[in-house]
């Protein structure tokens, strides 16, 4: 999933080496359609949440990207990765700005 969002930040004035990463994507996803997730019964009922970033990954406006993981039971059933919309100024608050997105995803699960 990572990997088509960042691609999607170059829809509107890709170059050849965005086409030869995006093949590469589809040929990942036309490899994988057979995996699934599989949720299994009497697993703890319990939601967990993960979360992470990375700090000014973005090289074109030095932006960092949240991405966090919700599990219920023995499973994942929500998942994102996104863009932050300020810059960062250490790996801390990366990290923090990471987590308050997770906590607002999980207010509303």
């Amino acid at each position: 999933m990572y990997a088509a969002c960042l691609l999607a930040r170059f829809m509107h004035s890709p170059a050849n080496k965005h086409y030869g990463t995006a093949k590469r994507v589809l040929r990942y996803v036309q490899g994988t359609l057979d995996f699934g997730l599989e949720y299994k019964k009497g697993e703890g009922s319990v939601l967990v949440g993960f979360c992470d970033s990375d700090w000014s990954g973005s090289e074109d406006d030095m932006k960092s990207t949240s991405g966090y993981a919700f599990t219920f039971g023995s499973g994942v059933f929500y998942w994102a990765s996104v863009k932050q919309q300020c810059v960062a100024l250490s790996t801390t608050e990366a990290e923090y700005v990471s987590a308050l997105e997770a906590a607002a995803q999980a207010t509303w699960l």
